[in-house]
């Protein structure tokens, strides 16, 4: 059955069915003109939205509906993870082409709350539309920290510059689903780069942690690419950054894609988005306890990748001899 038949209203009712429920903290949810929620008294609150929009960030031939939902979910996920927050309620506005079957609309609530779930986020409301073109979904999530947010301005000379997870799976993962051949290489590294793409982690556990340790200065989400998004903490902490390219963790599934389609390894690293892993600095001193510590706590590995200095604001990439090297950028809306 399509959307066009079941309309607005039980289009509205089959979501609440789906996605409705008991939650702590809310009042009201679906179904009214807002959500009335209760948060955490003492706890800052984090507001967090980002659109996911058909033929940008993902192509119905690769992407499934679950896997946008997935996506859509994890995306602002991230964003709290960044801040060292947990989420909590999430705002979901669909809209899709009158034809979509209602199945469809299904399977994309099945993959956003199995995103979702894990972290005991709530979906208490959104808005759903008819679409001229094809899919927009836009989600905002709140979530909560009690302590001090980290911030993109944090950072300072001195501080050790440190990723979480490795990089360049996304992008090894859209080489692969837009080659338009399937890459000789294992099953399992396909999958890999493939559901590293379509189905992004968020690390809100690690960012958690991270939100608790004092030395840690500066964080943000690599979803722009680490040049991109390590520019962004220079400009807004007002300092230089300085990365080693030897350093960089790349994923071992990334290195055998780039092997096999002739890419450039470290260029998916540095330039390649949507890894979502957390960028973070932290003072010297501090940080091989808190890398430690990270991976203890979550089995997760951190790479300490370079450093800050007073400067003007930016970032260099240093390769093995030394030398200055021009990676680029990674993605920017709207740049020509």
């Amino acid at each position: 059955m399509r959307v066009q038949r079941l309309g607005e209203r039980g289009l509205i009712q089959r979501i609440r069915r789906r996605v409705g429920g008991v939650t702590p903290g809310v009042s009201a949810g679906i179904g009214d003109d807002a959500a009335v929620l209760q948060p955490t008294p003492g706890a800052w609150l984090l507001a967090t939205t980002d659109l996911v929009i058909e033929d940008v960030h993902f192509r119905r031939r690769s992407a499934g509906p679950a896997d946008i939902g997935w996506k859509a979910m994890a995306v602002n996920l991230s964003d709290i993870a960044a801040m060292g927050g947990a989420p909590r309620f999430a705002l979901v506005a669909l809209a899709c082409p009158e034809e979509t079957e209602v199945e469809e609309i299904d399977l994309f609530y099945e993959g956003l709350t199995a995103a979702a779930a894990p972290h005991g986020v709530a979906v208490v409301g959104g808005d759903t539309a008819a679409s001229p073109g094809g899919w927009i979904v836009n989600v905002t999530l709140l979530g909560e920290m009690t302590g001090a947010p980290r911030l993109r301005s944090g950072a300072r000379p001195g501080d050790v510059i440190a990723v979480v997870g490795t990089l360049g799976r996304s992008a090894a993962g859209l080489a692969v689903l837009e080659a338009g051949r399937r890459p000789n290489l294992p099953a399992d590294v396909l999958d890999d780069v493939a559901q590293a793409h379509l189905r992004p982690v968020a690390r809100v556990a690690e960012g958690k942690w991270l939100g608790t340790r004092d030395g840690v200065h500066a964080m943000i989400d690599l979803s722009d690419g680490l040049a991109t998004d390590l520019g962004h903490i220079a400009t807004e902490s007002g300092v230089a950054a300085r990365v080693d390219l030897t350093c960089l963790p790349v994923a071992a599934s990334a290195r055998a894609v780039a092997e096999v389609l002739g890419l450039d390894p470290l260029e998916l690293a540095a330039r390649g988005g949507e890894d979502y892993e957390l960028l973070f600095t932290a003072q010297r001193s501090a940080a091989e306890a808190i890398a430690t510590g990270l991976r203890s706590a979550t089995g997760v590995p951190v790479t300490l990748i370079g450093e800050i200095s007073a400067g003007n604001p930016g970032v260099d990439f240093i390769d093995a001899a030394g030398r200055a090297v021009d990676v680029g950028q990674g993605y920017e809306h709207f740049h020509g």
